[in-house]
């Protein structure tokens, strides 16, 4: 067991021929005991401040690693906002493409169907002009043709004076 102040201060040294002188001795012990009483204080302080010291670094230790935990997490939610943004970029690509081609499809579609609209109508009119031709040479021949001089009068029972 280690000695105390209390020990020191309660020893009793036997006395002999021509041995220590008893004031002496009694003021080394004095100062031993207040010496061994500092460093005991001194100790005490020490440990506590050890201990104090050993909470905070558990708290730092503590901070850190839920820092550490924070970081991972954030990461993590950084690498599946990432992932999830993709995701949707790609599924707006598709759903553009898939509106482009059905757009293009459309106009494609109108397109031909304008096309044979005009081809219709190119032989519509081709067969107009050929008819309204043929109506004009028709005219034209009879106008040509001496047949106009020739037309008969109708007959009628009396006579027309022309005056």
């Amino acid at each position: 067991m280690p000695l105390t102040p209390l020990d020191i201060h309660n020893k009793e040294f036997s006395t002999g021929f021509r041995g220590y002188n008893i004031d002496e001795v009694n003021e080394f012990l004095d100062q031993v005991i207040k010496d061994f009483e500092l460093l005991i204080k001194e100790k005490k302080e020490q440990e506590e401040r050890v201990a104090i010291l050993n909470e905070r670094v558990d708290y730092y230790k503590s901070l850190e690693e839920n820092l550490s935990k924070s970081i991972l997490v954030a990461q993590e939610t950084a690498e599946d906002v990432k992932s999830n943004a993709r995701k949707e970029a790609q599924l707006i690509l598709k759903e553009s493409e898939k509106n482009a081609d059905r757009i293009v499809n459309e106009a494609l579609a109108k397109s031909r169907k304008i096309a044979i609209e005009i081809e219709e109508l190119k032989k519509r009119a081709s067969v107009y002009r050929m008819r309204f031709r043929t109506l004009l040479e028709a005219q034209l021949e009879m106008l040509e043709n001496g047949d106009w001089d020739n037309i008969e009068q109708p007959q009628v029972d009396s006579p027309v004076t022309v005056e």
